[in-house]
């Protein structure tokens, strides 16, 4: 599919949060109350100013976010327009009903002003982690013969089909008068659509575009060809959009790519990022998993410099939904400054408008 026939769409800005803390003098989250707390406050305050997306990582045995669904209810109740998401939840620690029945529970939250939900659910594999096969400590184990990915994929399966209302367990006659199998309570219309698998490579981004899944795509491939990050992460795009029409799906999918983006506004920025202009505004190659795997550069430097390279990234400009990574250990109040600096002096260079 050539770029000028890419479907053209209301580009949308979100920010993405690792949600580290960490007891240091240095950082504003110093305990995990800290981050979550200043997780809906950041939520809020983004809301306020037309940003579109408020999605947070999940990471297990790290002093980051974990149990994404008490946050995302919070937020869904503290706001009543802005995306409410993960980029993403690793699926193998995931009981996958008991995950529909929270999903649900929190997309319902979120309508409480009306609508559909906002959920946007990003989920895949997961990532390395501090934990030598954590998931299994949480009882989570593959059967013989198969992978921690085969298991993320099969717990993908069974929870995507508890959301649309597939009966998973057979009723008790004693109560219902009937064996006909029973869905999972609540359902929470729309959601089935808002699903997002966090791809790395351009193969994994077919199969989800087979599977009927949004695609969500970070500042990491586990693959190089040698060519810059933004061209290869849109030919993944490409791919995918490919897949998707020739299975035939009728929705328009959803796709989000990641960036760091730190426009130098003030003393502050300056001193806190302006070394990192460097190495860090550059790809990097290394060995992530045992292959190769490429690491998109940081947008650091001055507003308009910045706002001309992420108009000419080509994924971003494939893509429908931007997702710009903040430091949230530096508390709320900074965090709020860099968002309106992204869309007072960035964001309009790719057509981003505030949501009001």
């Amino acid at each position: 599919m050539p770029q000028d026939a890419l479907p053209v769409v209301k580009q949308r800005i979100g920010f993405l949060s690792f949600g580290h803390w960490h007891p240091s003098p240095q950082s504003a989250t110093r305990s995990g109350r800290d981050a979550l707390v200043q997780s809906i406050e950041l939520a809020v305050a983004a809301e306020e100013l037309g940003i579109d997306g408020a999605f947070f990582r999940v990471h297990h045995f790290a002093r980051q976010l974990a149990s994404p669904f008490p946050l995302l209810a919070a937020i869904g109740a503290r706001t009543s327009r802005i995306e409410i998401g993960t980029g993403v939840i690793d699926m193998r620690y995931e009981n996958p009903l008991y995950m529909a029945e929270d999903a649900a529970a929190a997309d319902l939250i979120s309508a409480h002003a009306g609508g559909e939900g906002r959920l946007q659910l990003g989920v895949s594999r997961g990532s390395p982690e501090p934990a030598l096969n954590g998931a299994h400590s949480f009882g989570f184990v593959p059967p013989e013969g198969e992978t921690d990915a085969d298991l993320a994929r099969q717990k993908t399966e069974i929870f995507r089909a508890a959301i649309t209302g597939a009966g998973v367990a057979p009723g008790n006659p004693q109560m219902t008068g009937s064996t006909a199998a029973l869905p999972i309570q609540p359902q929470s219309p729309g959601l089935a659509d808002r699903i997002w698998w966090g791809s790395g490579t351009r193969a994994t981004a077919e199969w989800t575009a087979e599977q009927g899944m949004n695609l969500m795509s970070s500042t990491l491939l586990t693959e190089d060809t040698g060519v810059p990050f933004d061209e290869l992460q849109y030919e993944q795009i490409l791919l995918y959009r490919d897949a998707w029409e020739a299975a035939g799906w009728e929705r328009t999918p959803r796709v989000s790519v990641s960036r760091s983006v730190i426009p130098l506004v003030t003393d502050e920025d300056r001193e806190i990022f302006g070394a990192r202009m460097g190495s860090d505004t550059k790809d990097q190659v290394g060995f992530l998993d045992g292959g190769l795997a490429r690491f998109g550069k940081s947008y650091i430097g001055e507003p308009d410099a910045i706002a001309e390279e992420l108009a000419n990234d080509k994924a971003v400009a494939a893509a429908d939904t931007l997702l710009v990574t903040v430091p949230n250990q530096l508390g709320v109040d900074y965090n709020t400054r860099l968002l309106a600096s992204i869309a007072e002096h960035v964001a309009p260079a790719i057509g981003w408008e505030p949501a009001r």
